[in-house]
């Protein structure tokens, strides 16, 4: 089961009940001390979620227990005696309603820190305590779903008391980029300080851990083009102690080959009960800065009313509304448009339909209505479509609606799509892209009877990859270039009469680069 990045937003609503707190010195230094240290769990769903995963310093890997008991746990070994002052918990989506902080010397015997009731999820931070440990315990009692308890992140701070050498390296100072290249950032910053010696040094990529130095000059690659990132550098030493974070600062790729307009396309964004992914999509929008966000369907879930909208499409995707060129998915017929009209005003509807078209520079875009409840595909907009292509003057014909045509995702080819796509053939268009299947594909021209065909098929892309979860069912169909279930957004770069793409994962590296194609 896929169950994406819960945004770093402190939770509300939970109610925090103090049980014991042995007293600490208050004017301990405050520094992370769970990072990679040994974890015990009560159980896992599977490896891939073992306990390691949520002290890890990234985002993107989780601990899961199994699903459907009460209760479970996850235990920190912090490597010796603690004085513990915070208690950070960034929640999955399958979190803890209701649980206990507990700490404990030996990790046999708990002391409960404090009880928890009315949690929400998303992520709790519990600070000012002043207790004293070498392990700390989140014990789950009650489940937030029907799923297990997960935690992208358990971050345990304070500072190591007792023998042995406890004191964490200085901050690195004087982080900088040193250069950069389309896609590459190289970093260098001056050397942290530290009582017995520093090791290493370890790089963050907006928040996430990346790579490791035993200098102090890193390259960060395999990244996408034009593309802004936030650093930060840790230092740690042989005992495993780790510094406080550098200051923060900018660092961008440069632009890639194509110059020319830069778009965002994806579908399938904003579910409500999984708000992390579609957070850090858009925050990859912020990055790319492009000059317009196509959407291929299924903004909003799950019926795309518009409290719906304004819940949560609103506060991430909703910050490029007025660049953005949407089109509905089947999840906005749910309301029958009428949430998507209201939220995306003349935006959605420019021509008075759910469907219309633009143009870009040399290119003439089609955004289309694919639902089956509308009687778009064997009517009205059929006929629109033809008349639109007709009039068309532009080099470069782009099509982009929710249901692909074609398909190697759960719901396969859809026959009632072809008539849009035929209608496209006939013109010699471009490319089409689409969503619908949570996930990306790139298929090579193919013609009518989805067969490939170079020199008069059609190309195509299937983006639903913008924050729902992800679909793993791909059975890659004749023509397919590239497939895979990952969160992301395409930049789409329309460069004279020539467009390319890449396709940027969640963490801003680059899952997948396309052309340039030459326009027929």
């Amino acid at each position: 089961m896929t169950r994406p990045v819960l945004p770093r937003a402190i939770a509300v609503g939970a109610v925090l009940v103090l049980v014991c707190q042995p007293v600490v010195s208050a004017n301990a230094a405050e520094n992370l001390l769970s990072y990679n240290k040994p974890t015990t769990t009560s159980s896992i769903e599977n490896a891939s979620f073992a306990g390691n995963y949520a002290v890890d310093g990234n985002a993107a890997t989780r601990w899961a227990s199994a699903e459907g008991s009460d209760p479970e746990w996850i235990s920190v070994d912090l490597g010796g005696p603690a004085a513990i002052t915070k208690v950070k918990l960034s929640w999955e989506a399958a979190y803890a309603s209701e649980y206990r902080i507990q700490t404990s010397s030996d990790g046999s015997s708990w002391s409960d820190v404090k009880s928890v009731t009315g949690s929400d999820g998303t992520v709790d931070e519990h600070a000012g305590l002043s207790v004293a440990g070498r392990y700390v315990r989140i014990y789950g009692t009650k489940r937030g779903t029907p799923y297990g308890y997960s935690l992208w992140e358990l971050e345990v701070y304070g500072s190591r008391t007792g023998g042995g050498d406890v004191d964490p390296p200085t901050a690195p100072s004087g982080l900088r980029v040193t250069s950069s290249t389309s896609d590459s950032v190289a970093l260098a910053w001056d050397p942290a300080s530290d009582n017995v010696g520093v090791t290493g040094y370890e790089i963050l990529r907006n928040g996430n851990v990346v790579g490791t130095a035993t200098t102090t000059t890193f390259t960060d690659s395999g990244l996408a083009s034009g593309t802004s990132f936030t650093y930060t550098v840790r230092a740690r030493d042989a005992a495993g102690n780790l510094s406080a974070a550098s200051a923060p600062i900018q660092g961008a790729t440069q632009p890639g080959s194509s110059t020319g307009t830069v778009l965002v396309v994806a579908g399938d964004i904003a579910k409500p009960e999984l708000p992390g992914e579609h957070t850090k999509t858009a925050a990859l929008i912020a990055g790319i800065k492009p000059s317009y966000v196509l959407t291929v369907g299924d903004n909003q879930y799950d019926n795309g009313t518009i409290s719906e909208f304004r819940s949560y499409y609103d506060k991430t995707w909703g910050r490029f509304k007025s660049i953005t060129k949407p089109t509905p998915g089947n999840h906005e017929w749910y309301d029958k448009l009428k949430g998507y009209k209201a939220y995306f005003g003349s935006i959605a509807t420019p021509q008075g339909k759910p469907y219309y078209s633009y143009d870009i520079g040399d290119f003439h875009f089609v955004a289309l209505d694919s639902d089956p409840l509308t009687d778009g595909i064997t009517g009205e907009q059929l006929t629109w479509l033809r008349q639109d292509l007709a009039r068309n003057q532009k080099a470069c014909v782009v099509g982009y609606w929710h249901h692909p045509r074609f398909n190697s995702g759960k719901y396969g080819d859809d026959k009632t799509i072809a008539p849009f796509w035929n209608e496209l053939l006939k013109v010699r268009a471009d490319v089409v892209f689409s969503g619908h299947d949570h996930h990306y594909e790139r298929i090579k021209p193919l013609n009518s009877s989805g067969r490939v065909d170079e020199a008069n098929g059609l190309r195509s892309a299937i983006v639903g990859i913008g924050g729902d979860s992800l679909y793993t069912q791909i059975k890659p169909r004749e023509g397919v270039e590239k497939s895979f279930a990952k969160h992301g957004v395409m930049k789409l770069v329309l460069n004279g009469k020539s467009y390319s793409w890449e396709i940027i994962g969640t963490d801003g590296t680059t899952l997948d680069k396309a052309g340039p194609y030459t326009c027929r």
